[in-house]
C-alpha cells in the first residue's frame, strides 16, 4: 500500500506538455461559462438576451437601425430580430468561414475589435453572441441581405451546416433565436418584468428606436413597445414622475467632441437625495468614472459662478460644496466613444481620462447657458442649494459630536452594543436586532469571539424625508453609525468598517418587515458602498417549529411545513421537492397551530423573542446552518425609484403600487 501511495503521488506531482489543455473554439465557454456571463443562475441566463441585444443596438447607435423585436417562444427559445445592416455572410479570409460562422463560433470576433465596423459599441463590455451560441442547446441565425434571407443552425456552439440562402427577401437586419441549455443553466425560466426594466433602460439610452417585447410562452400572448423620442431626458423625467420638483425645465445638452458624444440631462426636486447615473457605451458604470467626475466638477463649477454674478453668493460667502449642489439632484450622464476602459473592483468604473475635460467643457457651455435663459429655474437650483448648505453646516457639527463620542467610548455602546472580542472585521459581523427581548436571546446565543449584538428600540426614523442633521439626532441612528465606524454620507470610509457582515435580524410580522425596509432605506441611502461591496445581508429566522416526541425540526415556509408535517407524522420519506398531492394537502391544512396531527406538535415564532438563546443559535445565527440572503442592486435607477415610492413623502404613488402588489405580498418571507 505505501507503494502505491508514493506512485500516485509522483504522478500527481508530474507537470509536462501532457498536462496542458487546449480547449478550442467554443469550449472554454462551456467548460467555464460563469468566466463569461457572470454566473449561471437567474442573471447568467438573462445574460444571454442581453448580448444578442448589444449587438442590435450597436447597430442602432451607429445608425443602421430603429426598431427590434425581442420575443420569448414556448420551450425556453427567446428571439431578437432587428433591422440593421445584417451579418455579412460572405467568405472571411482569416477563418476560411463565412463571417457570419466566424461571428457566431469565434470568441472575440466580430465588427468591433477592427476598423470600420463600429465607431462606438456596448458590446466591448460583454462577451458576444458566440458566447450566446455556445450555451445554448440550439441557435439559428438568419440574415437578410443582399436581396436574400440567409440561414445557418448551430447545436451548443458548432455549426451543423454551412450558410445558405432559402429565399429571396426585402431589406436587410438580423435574427438570432436560441434555446439555453438547460444542463449548463440552473434556470431555464426568463423574468418577463426583469426584461421589460432592462430594455426600458436601452430604450431611454438609445433615442429614436422602437424596442417591441412579446412573450409567446403561453396561449395568454402579452407585449410592450418602448420609444423615447427624448431619449435621457425622458428618462430623467421618468425618474422623477413620483417627485415633487424645484425646476420646471429638464435641462438635456447632446454633443460630439472629436469621437466623444456626450448627453447629460438634469433636474432638481424637493428630495434630499442625489439620484446620479453614469452610461459609457449604454452600459451602466456602477463606481462611476472620469464622466462622473468631469459632470460633478462643472456642476459645482457653473452653480458658484452663477450664483456670484447674480449675487447669490457675496463676496465673503464660502462656496457652495458639491454635496450642497447635488442634493435633490436627478441626472443621466451618458457618453459614447470608441474604445472604453472599464476599471476599478467591478469593472464597472470608466477609466479614459481624456472624457473628463470633454463632459466637464461640452456640460459647463450649455448648463451656463441654460441658467441665463431660465432665470425662474435658475433661482429655485440655488435656492434648493443654499438650504442644503444650511443643513450641511448643522450636520457637520452634529456628525462631530456624534463621532467625538464614539472615539471618546472606543466605539463602544455600554449597554446597548454588545461587541464581539475579535478585532478583524473580515471575520466579524454585527446583527441589528429588534427589540430587547429578541437582543438579549441573540446576546446569549452568539459565538462573542466574531458575532456582535445591537438591539434596536422601535422603528428608526424614516431617512427618506430627513437630512443628515435630523438623522444623527435619532439615538438608533447614531449609535448604529458609532457601531459601523464608517462614518456616514461623504465621509464614509470602507477602510474604516469594523464589522464585514451587517445582520439585519428582525421578526417575521409587519412590523419587523416595516422596520427592515426602515434600515435598507438608510443603508441604501447613506451607506451605498456596503451594498455594492456585499457587506449587508438580511437574517431568515424559521417561521415553524415542529416537534414530535424527541425529533424537532425548524422550517422557514408554510409549504416547507406540510411537507414536514407529513414526513414526521406518517414517517413516510417525503423531501421538500416532493410534491404534495391532495390528500396530503388536507392532512397537513388540518394541523394547526398548536394542536397535534399525527402527533406532530406546530410552534409559530411570531417573534424572535420567542426563541431561546439556543434555538436563536441554531436556527439563525449559526453560520453552519443559517441561511442569510444577501442585499444586492443591480438596477439602481429602479432600486431608487422603488425607494422613492415607498419611503418618500408622496401618499399616492404608494398607495397605487401598494393596491398593485398586495395580492402579490408574502409578509411571512
Amino acid at each position: 500500500m505505501a507503494k502505491k501511495d508514493v506512485k500516485k503521488k509522483v504522478k500527481a506531482s508530474e507537470y509536462g506538455a501532457k498536462q496542458i489543455t487546449v480547449l478550442e473554439g467554443l469550449d472554454p465557454v462551456r467548460k467555464r461559462p460563469g468566466m463569461y456571463i457572470g454566473n449561471t443562475d437567474h442573471k447568467g441566463l438573462h445574460h444571454l438576451i442581453w448580448e444578442v441585444v448589444d449587438n442590435s443596438i450597436d447597430e442602432a447607435m451607429a445608425g443602421h437601425c430603429d426598431l427590434i423585436n425581442i420575443t420569448l417562444l414556448p420551450d425556453s427559445w427567446v428571439s431578437v430580430e432587428d433591422n440593421g445592416r445584417g451579418i455579412p455572410v460572405e467568405r472571411h479570409e482569416k477563418t476560411k468561414k463565412s463571417a457570419l460562422e466566424t461571428v457566431l463560433t469565434t470568441l472575440h470576433a466580430g465588427g468591433k475589435f477592427g476598423d470600420g465596423g463600429y465607431k462606438v459599441s456596448g458590446g466591448l463590455h460583454g462577451v458576444g453572441v458566440s458566447v450566446v451560441n455556445a450555451l445554448s442547446t440550439d441557435l439559428v441565425a438568419e440574415v437578410k441581405r443582399d436581396g436574400k434571407l440567409w440561414r445557418q443552425e448551430y447545436a451548443k456552439g458548432k455549426a451543423k451546416k454551412n450558410v445558405k440562402a432559402v429565399k429571396p427577401a426585402r431589406g436587410t437586419g438580423t435574427i438570432i433565436s436560441f434555446k439555453p441549455d438547460a444542463s449548463v443553466f440552473t434556470t431555464t425560466e426568463y423574468d418577463w418584468k426583469y426584461i421589460l426594466d432592462h430594455l426600458r433602460q436601452q430604450a431611454y439610452l438609445t433615442k429614436g428606436v422602437h424596442i417591441n417585447v412579446f412573450d409567446q410562452r403561453t396561449d395568454q400572448e402579452q407585449s410592450y413597445a418602448y420609444y423615447f423620442e427624448g431619449g435621457i431626458a425622458s428618462y430623467v423625467r421618468h425618474l422623477n414622475h413620483n417627485k415633487e420638483i424645484s425646476q420646471e425645465n429638464i435641462f438635456y445638452i447632446e454633443k460630439e467632441s472629436g469621437d466623444i458624444k456626450v448627453e447629460v440631462a438634469l433636474q432638481y426636486t424637493k428630495d434630499y437625495n442625489e439620484s446620479v447615473f453614469s452610461y459609457a457605451n449604454n452600459l451602466y458604470t456602477v463606481e462611476g468614472g472620469s464622466h462622473m467626475v468631469g459632470f460633478r466638477t462643472a456642476l459645482t463649477r457653473v452653480l458658484n459662478s452663477y450664483a456670484r454674478k447674480n449675487n447669490y453668493l457675496k463676496e465673503k460667502d464660502a462656496n457652495l460644496s458639491g454635496e450642497d449642489v447635488r442634493e435633490g439632484l436627478t441626472a443621466i450622464i451618458s457618453v459614447k466613444l470608441p474604445e472604453p476602459q472599464f476599471e476599478g473592483q467591478t469593472k464597472e468604473k470608466l477609466g479614459n481620462a481624456e472624457v473628463r475635460p470633454v463632459v466637464e467643457k461640452i456640460f459647463s457651455d450649455y448648463f451656463s447657458i441654460y441658467l441665463e435663459e431660465h432665470p425662474k429655474d435658475a433661482k429655485e437650483i440655488l435656492g434648493k442649494c443654499f438650504l442644503a448648505k444650511q443643513a450641511r453646516e448643522a450636520a457637520r457639527a452634529a456628525r462631530d459630536t456624534v463621532l467625538r463620542k464614539g472615539a471618546l467610548e472606543g466605539m463602544t455602546l455600554p449597554g446597548k452594543l454588545a461587541d464581539c472580542s475579535s478585532r478583524d472585521a473580515s471575520k466579524s459581523e454585527l446583527f441589528i436586532v429588534e427589540g430587547d427581548s429578541a437582543g438579549g436571546s441573540a446576546k446569549q446565543g452568539r459565538n462573542r469571539e466574531f458575532q456582535a449584538i445591537l438591539p434596536l428600540r422601535g422603528k428608526i426614523l424614516n431617512v427618506e424625508r430627513a437630512r443628515l442633521d435630523k438623522m444623527l439626532a435619532n439615538n438608533e441612528i447614531k449609535s448604529l453609525v458609532i457601531a459601523l465606524g464608517t462614518s456616514i454620507g461623504d465621509q464614509m470610509s470602507l477602510d474604516k468598517l469594523r464589522y464585514h457582515r451587517i445582520i439585519i435580524m428582525t421578526d417575521a410580522d409587519v412590523d419587523g418587515s416595516h422596520i427592515r425596509t426602515l434600515l435598507l432605506t438608510l443603508f441604501y441611502r447613506h451607506f451605498p458602498g456596503l451594498i455594492q461591496s456585499g457587506h449587508l445581508y438580511i437574517a431568515q429566522p424559521p417561521l415553524y417549529r415542529l416537534q414530535k416526541g424527541k425529533q424537532i425540526e425548524y422550517v422557514f415556509s408554510d409549504e416547507e411545513k406540510d411537507t414536514m408535517i407529513l414526513k414526521m407524522a406518517k414517517g413516510a420519506v417525503v423531501t421538500a421537492s416532493t410534491a404534495v398531492n391532495e390528500e396530503n394537502k388536507e392532512l397537513a391544512g388540518q394541523q394547526q397551530i398548536g394542536e397535534k396531527v399525527g402527533g406532530v406538535n406546530v410552534q409559530r415564532y411570531k417573534g424572535l423573542g420567542e426563541m431561546n438563546p439556543t434555538q436563536l443559535w441554531e436556527t439563525t445565527m449559526d453560520p453552519q446552518y443559517r441561511t442569510l440572503l444577501q442585499v444586492t442592486s443591480e438596477d439602481a435607477a429602479k432600486a431608487d425609484e422603488i425607494f422613492e415610492i415607498l419611503m418618500g413623502a408622496e401618499v399616492a404613488p404608494r398607495k397605487r403600487f401598494i393596491q398593485t402588489h398586495a395580492k402579490a405580498a408574502n409578509l411571512d418571507l
